[in-house]
């Protein structure tokens, strides 16, 4: 066994440091009593308070969340339609310009994409608001979700749905009954990854978004340009809260279930 050298500790230590070092600077500031985010001047979390009554946050956070749902929700039932299609539905005529529709966001640049779409939306006369932000991150988030869904129909067992088949099913109900169960760990992660990529996005929401469906992002932008408020360092410190509790929960759980799954086996075996 390799012993851990010098080297390797301290490109470690500068590489964790690089990465948290500033997350753990903001959650400080966030207790600051003084409004100048540079000057420690106490512990307070009063800032708390105010963010809790600041309604431009809240009207903006509750927007992304609205967001966030329903586009991930219809991005991952088109992109596990869209997986399905690639992977079950063999050669037929268009598949390649079919497959290069539906990966074309993972490589498209932002920018592009949002302009695309703001082009789009003023040919067809649809004013800008939560449907036009919808619509746009389902556009982007969908292919991710079909890049999930399909590396699971890869190796998925054919023969499963086969006896299912055999034993009367239709199509529809070997799908429903047999494949969208197995797939589902999959299907869900999809979900929550599109989830995750439209509540971080602020370029394309920023072609998409009117005057009255600004999210927390573009929010958090436009108001750091004018300077960065302890607010921000509150609602920053909430968010990564929020992301701290659900990784250590899935974490646990992941862990509960191979645990629960080795003695299963073990118990099985003896």
């Amino acid at each position: 066994m390799r012993r851990f050298s010098w080297f390797n500790a301290t490109s470690l230590t500068l590489g964790f440091a690089f990465l948290y070092l500033p997350m753990i600077i903001l959650v400080i500031y966030s207790f600051n009593e003084s409004r100048l985010v540079t000057v420690w001047a106490g512990f307070s979390t009063k800032w708390y308070g105010e963010l809790a009554q600041n309604d431009a946050f809240l009207d903006a956070a509750w927007v992304t969340i609205q967001v966030a749902f329903w586009s991930s929700t219809i991005a991952t039932v088109l992109g596990t339609m869209a997986a399905y299609v690639l992977v079950r539905g063999g050669r037929f005529f268009g598949r390649t310009l079919f497959s290069g529709m539906v990966y074309a966001p993972l490589v498209m640049p932002e920018v592009i994409t949002g302009l695309s779409l703001l082009l789009f939306f003023i040919a067809v006369n649809l004013d800008r608001g939560i449907v036009t932000i919808v619509l746009a991150h389902t556009t982007f988030s969908m292919c991710y979700v079909s890049v999930v869904v399909s590396s699971r129909l890869v190796s998925f067992d054919k023969s499963l749905e086969e006896a299912a088949l055999d034993l009367g099913c239709s199509p529809f109900d070997a799908f429903r009954s047999v494949t969208l169960p197995i797939i589902a760990p999959s299907v869900i992660a999809g979900w929550l990854l599109a989830f995750t990529l439209s509540l971080d996005d602020l370029v394309i929401a920023s072609f998409a978004s009117g005057p009255s469906s600004t999210t927390l992002p573009i929010k958090i932008f436009s108001a750091v340009r004018l300077g960065v408020t302890p607010e921000i360092n509150a609602l920053s410190t909430i968010m990564i809260g929020l992301v701290t509790v659900g990784v250590v929960t899935a974490s646990l759980v992941i862990k509960r279930n191979v645990a629960r799954a080795e003695a299963e086996a073990r118990a099985a075996a003896g």
